[in-house]
């Protein structure tokens, strides 16, 4: 059996919290799409609303679809470019926001576990930063082409003083098939 060299216990290191972060995401997803994570059992469902805490209430409200196959199926998607060494990176930056609202969900509805989720997230968050960290010299050029003062096109100043009337005749337009089905009477209510 083969030891780990020296120079390869950071680079095992960050693989392993690869794969935890992947598995995390990986499990929560799936249990989010089989049914066993969000929902209320009959018993809550019964409660009067004044009665029932913050964590069933967020439980019950997470339940419904789209919404929880949305974020199961982004965790599930998101733990795979975790796993794979050409996807590590993209899977790092997808992961940042999924932490981030699992924590500040925590924190808001987790009465009397805030704590221990917190320090949970906020290290989950901490090894994406290492894996993020460790591919510097790939993730650097890249944030630094986002801080370039360089266009492909530029326009005249006032063209910039158009623009919210042109957003504003794009959200017109976009509405305009909401308007005739409407009118047709083939929009739902």
């Amino acid at each position: 059996m083969k030891f780990l060299l020296k120079d390869q216990y950071w680079p095992y290191f960050l693989l392993s919290a690869r794969v935890l972060l992947a598995w995390t995401l990986f499990h929560y997803g799936w249990a989010k799409l089989t049914g066993s994570q969000f929902g209320v059992d009959e018993k809550t469902m019964n409660l009067p609303l004044k009665e029932v805490g913050l964590f069933r209430l967020s439980w019950y409200l997470a339940d419904h679809q789209p919404f929880k196959a949305f974020i199961g199926i982004s965790q599930i998607g998101v733990s795979l470019l975790l796993v794979f060494n050409r996807t590590a990176i993209i899977g790092a930056f997808a992961s940042i926001p999924i932490w981030l609202n699992i924590l500040m969900w925590d924190i808001t509805f987790m009465e009397g576990m805030t704590t221990a989720f917190t320090f949970r997230l906020s290290f989950y968050l901490l090894l994406t930063g290492l894996i993020l960290y460790q591919s510097g010299n790939k993730v650097l050029p890249a944030l630094q082409s986002l801080t370039e003062n360089k266009s492909s096109i530029a326009y005249p100043y006032w063209v910039y003083l158009t623009l919210p009337v042109a957003a504003i005749c794009l959200e017109v337009l976009g509405a305009i098939p909401n308007a005739i089905l409407s009118y047709a009477g083939l929009l739902g209510k």
